[in-house]
């Protein structure tokens, strides 16, 4: 249970806010490459850390990430013509480049030397591999993007998925900390006799139950829940929260395709939730069946998006949403075809999150022996972001880009192993030949 300042330190990301500071420390996914696909094409509006932001692809293909409000008299630069290397407001014309200089202001004299003056807040990016990455620090010099393997592979080599999600980002995040929900509300209806014997999945449906182990990293936290497998042996589902918002959950075999999901908030009370798969050395396990509810309805591409809009919150919206119940089918849900009835297993993870109001009042939290990680992940979320406040001190993984070298997955263990130290080979296969990706 947190406390009530907790709670309003925790979930507030906002310029000059406890956790808005640390979240300017790391570069953070703003949009997909193909969102600004034509140099000198129409810019695109973004929310992100509760800052109304336009975004431009220039002349020569670099990205800008600019203030709506142009400086002049607060026209919104989304109306700006987007043209030789800089986005001109249409009002009266000011012209800003990527780094926020107004590089041109024709409604003044000549002679007048104002514009040297005037600059509009402009943030750096970085283009890499389909994703823009955006750093709303102010660090001199930015540090390097984190070493996400999935998004260190070549574009067509890797899926880019991205939801919009109407609640606080710690919301989603607790939800992937929380691996004990995926035997209820995505595999509640899964029988013992339709899996494969000896395969992750019947170990899961056979013992719905589990015991938590925590480890804090140097990148965040990392876990294992662990469930009876046979006589002599555990099955772990072994994952990591990377600071600030980045999770690696188990999606198969432990060492399998490497991936990540990250929850990068819009502002306090909107989220884009963003999954980045890599297609290389990708595993299917026999009998773990992709599946939402029981076997017989499979999950596959389960997503139907409604088209993207220009306005802040229209980007990536599902059709099954809060306002329709998420097509709830009660029927289904009732003869156990789907535990929920609900398809699609993110659907389900947003009627969740989305049902517990736009921020959650977590002093009314019942917590239990399975919430270790979100307990220990909170804690060590809120220190560190108190201790950059009092001390200046950097958060986990802010400058360390090669800490975040991990993988999660599941594997059956001896009982007497430790898994952080029997798991440390497939945890850091780490194949993808870094770029150079230092920004300035």
């Amino acid at each position: 249970m947190l406390s009530k300042t907790d709670i309003e330190a925790l979930c507030r990301i906002g310029p000059g806010t406890l956790m808005g500071n640390l979240f300017r420390q790391y570069w953070l996914p703003m949009a997909k490459s193909d969102e600004l696909p034509a140099a000198d094409g129409a810019p695109v509006r973004v929310k992100l850390l509760g800052e109304e932001l336009i975004a431009f692809r220039t002349t020569s293909g670099d990205v800008g990430l600019i203030q709506n409000a142009c400086p002049h008299r607060g026209a919104s630069l989304f109306f700006g013509r987007n043209e030789e290397e800089g986005l001109r407001c249409v009002y009266h014309g000011w012209k800003f480049d990527v780094a926020g200089a107004c590089v041109d202001m024709p409604s003044e004299p000549a002679e007048s030397n104002f514009k040297t003056k005037v600059h509009a807040k402009a943030y750096r990016t970085h283009e890499r591999n389909g994703i823009i990455w955006a750093y709303l620090g102010d660090k001199e010099q930015a540090p390097e993007l984190p070493e996400l393997e999935a998004n260190m592979y070549p574009e067509e080599e890797t899926l880019i998925s991205v939801l919009h999600r109407n609640n606080n980002w710690m919301q989603g995040w607790e939800g992937e900390m929380d691996t004990a929900h995926a035997a209820f509300l995505h595999f509640g209806a899964t029988r013992v006799e339709d899996t494969q014997p000896g395969s992750l999945q019947y170990y899961e449906v056979k013992n719905r139950s589990g015991k938590f182990s925590v480890r804090e990293t140097d990148y965040g936290t990392a876990y294992s829940m662990y469930r009876v497998a046979e006589e002599d042996s555990y099955y772990h589902r072994i994952g990591h929260m990377l600071f600030p918002c980045f999770a690696m959950v188990p999606p198969g075999p432990l060492g399998s395709g490497p991936t990540f999901i990250a929850y990068v908030p819009m502002d306090d009370y909107h989220t884009l939730e963003w999954n980045v798969f890599s297609r290389r050395g990708r595993t299917v396990q026999p009998g773990r069946g992709d599946t939402v509810g029981a076997t017989r309805t499979p999950a596959g591409p389960d997503r139907d998006y409604l088209p993207n809009g220009t306005g802040w919150f229209d980007r990536y919206n599902l059709t099954q949403n809060w306002d329709n119940d998420f097509m709830i089918d009660r029927e289904a849900q009732k003869t156990w075809v789907s535990f929920t009835g609900i398809k699609g297993i993110r659907q389900q993870d947003m009627a969740m999150t989305e049902g517990m109001g736009p921020i959650m009042d977590r002093s009314k939290e019942h917590l239990g022996t399975t919430d270790a990680l979100i307990i220990r992940t909170r804690r060590k979320l809120l220190a560190s972001a108190r201790a950059l406040a009092a001390e200046g001190i950097t958060p986990p993984g802010a400058d360390k880009p090669q800490a975040y070298h991990q993988r999660s997955g599941g594997i059956v263990l001896p009982r007497s192993a430790d898994w952080w130290d029997a798991t440390q080979s497939l945890r850091e296969q780490f194949d993808a030949v870094p770029e150079p990706v230092r920004a300035q």
